[in-house]
């Protein structure tokens, strides 16, 4: 991607969320910490035959060590975003995170801001800035370079020189310069003709009740149904293989039937780095879609995971989310 096919960011709004990048030393640990701004300005006045676009500097609050990200941070995130480019004319936005929940966060934004214009780009680091052999400065003045170089509009994740699609990719390393990749797979679903307005970036979204479910062997209806019982809206079920579950147990698939009866989203999708659920493929997997579990095809936990709050906390009625889990609105399922 360069900037013969997409427009050189202009106007950057860089919101720092707190993470490992701007952490200090405190009496407990590594902590978040304000003041990121002026490092981040001294830094880039150090280099300057780095070209970057002009930036301005948003400070999240609180700034928080991503472990305590949440779903209602989202929120607060997608609102900076819109205030960012439709109210101070930004045409991107540079989102600085910590890199444990950095994929959740990146794609949930993919949901949440379906239909902006503007380009969107995360990262991070596995070390603070100014400390030995830190990777902060690189990463950040690397995603700088790229918004500059021009992006597609939507929401991208940077590290180390790479460029990925938040929808596709996970931490799969809690070290070193590369602990993200792209996960290979599998499993396509047919690209969403149109959005309904109520997904539009710019409109309101409630907090939806989404959990994450592996299965595991000898796993029975009573953990399930502590878990549906709780009140959740949607579940993501992270099945074996393509698909599988214990098809045998008929009080496992009685507590998905009465889930699904009350309105609960279930989606499968596979514990493996590679491939895809195909639930049809066995019997096993045949017998959770009977009971209400809908495919989640090559979906990641991550954007599973973040797909359901953005179709649930769309207010849309439970049979438009059924039709939309399975159909792709932003490169999740391509």
């Amino acid at each position: 991607m360069n900037s013969t096919t997409y427009p050189a960011a202009q106007h950057v709004m860089v919101l720092y969320t707190g993470g490992t990048i701007g952490m200090q030393a405190s009496a407990h640990g590594l902590a978040p910490a304000s003041g990121f701004e002026a490092r981040m300005r001294e830094y880039l006045h150090s280099q300057p035959e780095l070209v970057v676009p002009q930036w301005r500097f948003h400070e999240m609050s609180p700034l928080i060590d991503s472990a305590n990200m949440s779903p209602a941070y989202w929120q607060q995130l997608r609102e900076a975003v819109v205030d960012a480019v439709n109210v101070q004319g930004c045409d991107s936005v540079l989102i600085l995170h910590g890199t444990d929940t950095l994929a959740y966060s990146a794609a949930a934004m993919g949901f949440q801001l379906l239909g902006l214009h503007a380009r969107v780009c995360f990262t991070g680091s596995m070390l603070p800035a100014g400390v030995t052999d830190s990777d902060a400065w690189e990463n950040l003045s690397g995603a700088l370079v790229a918004l500059g170089h021009g992006l597609a509009p939507g929401v991208h994740l940077y590290f180390h020189g790479e460029l990925l699609d938040p929808t596709r990719c996970a931490k799969i390393r809690s070290f070193g310069r590369h602990p993200f990749a792209r996960l290979k797979r599998q499993g396509g679903g047919v690209k969403a003709a149109s959005l309904p307005t109520e997904l539009l970036y710019n409109r309101s979204k409630q907090l939806a009740k989404v959990a994450v479910l592996p299965l595991f062997p000898g796993i029975g209806a009573e953990q399930l149904d502590a878990l549906l019982n709780s009140g959740i809206q949607g579940l993501v079920l992270e099945c074996y293989g393509s698909g599988t579950g214990p098809s045998d147990d008929p009080e496992f698939l009685a507590s998905l039937q009465r889930a699904r009866d009350k309105g609960v989203v279930m989606v499968a999708v596979t514990q493996c780095h590679e491939g895809g659920v195909e639930l049809d493929v066995y019997e096993a997997g045949s017998r959770l879609r009977g009971a209400g579990v809908l495919s989640g095809g090559g979906m990641t936990r991550e954007a599973a995971f973040g797909k359901l709050h953005g179709l649930l906390g769309a207010g849309l009625d439970v049979a438009e989310v059924r039709r939309l889990v399975e159909l792709d609105l932003c490169g999740e399922l391509s």
